[in-house]
């Protein structure tokens, strides 16, 4: 069966980005526009990063393949991380394979990423109340290709599979229409993409073979930065599909949904690839994490000026370069933003506003807030 896939155009979400405070403002009163009290009672007021622990739910986790017919039945892999009731003496943050799922905060709101970020970060957040869908086989890429536009349409795709054909047993678990995308390095590009950011074909092109000098001062040992598409541009074109590549204003249609609410990318990249315009059309809230010292930084403080929604933060951990993603303590302070960020877009938690302030950074001596002065 054909499914439906929503490229959007213009898409404002100023009605769903009152669902949570400015992250730079903290909350004078807490309210919570849906419940979810099983949440409140694991914050750790003695932890730096309170959210950074497990929360009250198990891990489960089931795998299946699905066939994507609108792209020449191309199949996908995804994987459902969702609440599970935990056994007697397991360890709740590590996944079990079809463990009973826990129903009772049901529907829990979904995330999408791939398979490779989902098994680093997915168990903290399904623990506090989140369902999570990743596809299968996303990796890395070291220079542009296809897999720009293949990855974030295959995300998009499980989020379709998920919303129409949940896996049995999981019927009722998983809300679709409160969804987040979340993403590192690679994946990064990806929750970008999901943004509503917009491929600039003519800023693009016009890199190659010279990037501009805004471009050219970005590029280093892990930009992905390639004119590999350019030289084959109506094989690109074409692999993308009339459904992206086609505007009335040059931009490319953006690959997102209206169910993605919030979104969080993390040492990302694709600058030259939606330059100035594309970035402008950015229009529901975003989180921003990068390190100080990752290769990355540059190209993510240039994307993040251009972000064309009011609604966006950027974290900056100090002294930590792009492989901060494989060390433990870094692992759940950034599970702590994305518990804090998603909790108040998906889960209505505007008390966790608070957590990813520009107050809580300032009492960080590893932490900054975009564009201080002490941030090079």
């Amino acid at each position: 069966m054909k499914e439906k896939l929503f490229l959007l155009v213009g898409f404002s979400l100023a009605f769903l980005s009152g669902s949570c405070l400015p992250a730079n403002v903290l909350p004078s009163t807490a309210t919570p526009q849906q419940p979810t009290a099983a949440l409140l009672p694991d914050i750790d007021a003695s932890n730096p990063y309170p959210l950074a622990g497990p929360g009250p739910y198990g891990v489960g986790m089931r795998s299946f393949k699905a066939v994507d017919s609108a792209r020449g039945d191309r199949e996908v892999g995804i994987t459902v991380w969702y609440p599970a009731v935990p056994a007697a003496g397991d360890d709740v943050m590590e996944p079990v394979k079809d463990a009973r799922p826990d129903g009772g905060g049901a529907p829990y709101p979904l995330i999408l990423s791939s398979t490779k970020v989902a098994k680093i970060l997915a168990p903290y957040l399904v623990s506090r109340g989140f369902t999570w869908a990743s596809v299968d086989g996303i990796d890395y890429y070291l220079s542009m290709g296809e897999s720009m536009i293949d990855q974030p349409l295959d995300i998009l795709f499980a989020l379709n599979q998920v919303a129409i054909y949940p896996p049995e047993g999981l019927e009722g678990l998983i809300d679709t229409e409160h969804a987040g995308a979340i993403g590192y390095s690679f994946d990064g590009y990806n929750a970008l993409a999901m943004s509503g950011a917009r491929i600039d074909p003519a800023y693009y092109l016009a890199q190659c073979p010279d990037p501009d000098l805004e471009t050219q001062a970005i590029l280093g040992s892990l930009s992905a930065f390639s004119c590999a598409p350019a030289r084959d541009w109506d094989e690109f074109i074409a692999h993308a599909g009339k459904s992206v590549a086609e505007s009335e204003d040059g931009l490319w249609q953006p690959m997102t949904d209206e169910r993605i609410r919030a979104v969080m990318p993390m040492a990302c990249e694709g600058w030259w690839l939606f330059g100035e315009r594309g970035l402008a059309a950015v229009d529901r809230p975003i989180l921003m994490l990068a390190g100080s010292k990752d290769a990355l930084y540059k190209e993510n403080v240039l994307i993040f000026n251009h972000l064309g929604t009011s609604d966006k933060s950027m974290i900056v951990f100090m002294d930590q370069d792009h492989m901060m993603i494989y060390d433990t303590g870094m692992i759940e302070r950034i599970a702590h933003f994305a518990i804090a960020f998603f909790g108040c877009h998906l889960q209505g938690r505007r008390d966790l506003a608070q957590y990813f302030s520009q107050e809580f950074v300032a009492s960080h001596a590893d932490l900054a807030w975009e564009l201080e002065d002490r941030v090079q």
